[in-house]
């Protein structure tokens, strides 16, 4: 037996800056797409993050992997992550044919603004194509220093 107690152990080595990552797995529903705001506005309030225009950002993508990106019995994923000053937000869902594209809608249209509002709080946004069957929209928003 060791006379070590392993928690007065300080390693060499301490990370300064917290890692700041986070991720889920979401049903493609209303539900879903509401629950993934809720936890992203959770993570981004214990990270000590502005809310806004991340919260929204998350709505819009998370509502479009639900509505778009639908497969019945596949869910998408919601990442978050930190890297320098800029917060990352990924939703990725199984819909790779079903590319994004803003159009404004017709006066009339109840809905389709989603794109146009993630293009204007967004510092940059796109799509990646991942493994078959998947695609990544995601959203970057720099943090103020």
């Amino acid at each position: 037996m060791s006379d070590v107690n392993p928690e007065t152990v300080v390693p060499d080595t301490e990370l300064v800056s917290p890692i700041r990552n986070f991720s889920v797995r979401l049903s493609p529903t209303p539900r879903g797409a509401r629950l993934a705001r809720i936890l992203a506005t959770e993570r981004l309030h214990a990270w000590g993050l502005p809310l806004h225009p991340a919260d929204h950002l998350v709505a819009e993508l998370a509502a479009n992997a639900a509505t778009h990106g639908r497969v019945r019995g596949r869910d998408f994923d919601l990442t978050m992550y930190v890297i320098g000053v800029t917060l990352r937000i990924e939703v990725t869902d199984t819909r790779p044919e079903r590319l994004p594209h803003p159009e404004p809608p017709s006066p009339e249209a109840e809905s389709g603004r989603g794109l146009l509002l993630v293009e204007a709080l967004a510092d940059r946004w796109g799509v990646t194509e991942g493994r078959p069957p998947r695609k990544t929209v995601w959203a970057e928003v720099k943090l103020a220093p």
